[in-house]
Formats: structure tokens, C-alpha cells, sequence
């Protein structure tokens, strides 16, 4: 795994601790506080919260409901499981 990557994860894990419970987190801004507000690093984030979904550490929303990342398309936001 490239740098990147993990410094993607352990954003959006640290923004998951600090926030509210059931609240959740666009990949998008991870991608912004690493990358800029041009940044490219709009897929790899999203590659990250899916990672981080595989492993059981959060759940893909969109729309209110969870939602399977291999086929989420489409704004989405990460949570904490519930």
C-alpha cells in the first residue's frame, strides 16, 4: 500500500473518532485536506473508506441507508458501524 493510502485511511479514521456518533464523513474531504481542493485523490479516498469498510471498521451510507461500496455510485459518507 502506497503512502497515500495510508494516510487516506488514517484520516478518515481519526475524523471518525472525533465526530459524533452515527455521524459521518464525505471521502471527498479527505481527499481535499491531503490533497487540495483540485486534488486527485478523490478515487483513491473513496478506494480508502472501502478498505476501511471491508475490514468492519465503518459502514458506506448514502442516502440515509447503507450501502454496498463495490456498487455505490454517487456522494457517499462513512460512519462508525452501528
Amino acid at each position: 500500500m502506497r503512502a497515500i493510502d495510508t494516510a487516506l485511511e488514517e484520516w478518515l479514521l481519526a475524523r471518525l473518532d472525533t465526530g459524533a456518533r452515527g455521524s459521518g464523513i464525505d471521502p471527498a474531504d479527505a481527499a481535499a485536506a491531503l490533497g487540495g481542493s483540485d486534488s486527485p485523490l478523490h478515487e483513491p479516498a473513496r478506494n480508502a473508506a472501502r478498505r476501511l469498510v471491508a475490514r468492519g471498521l465503518a459502514e458506506m451510507v448514502q442516502r440515509g441507508a447503507v450501502v454496498d461500496p463495490s456498487t455505490a455510485k454517487g456522494p457517499v459518507t462513512l460512519r462508525r458501524p452501528r
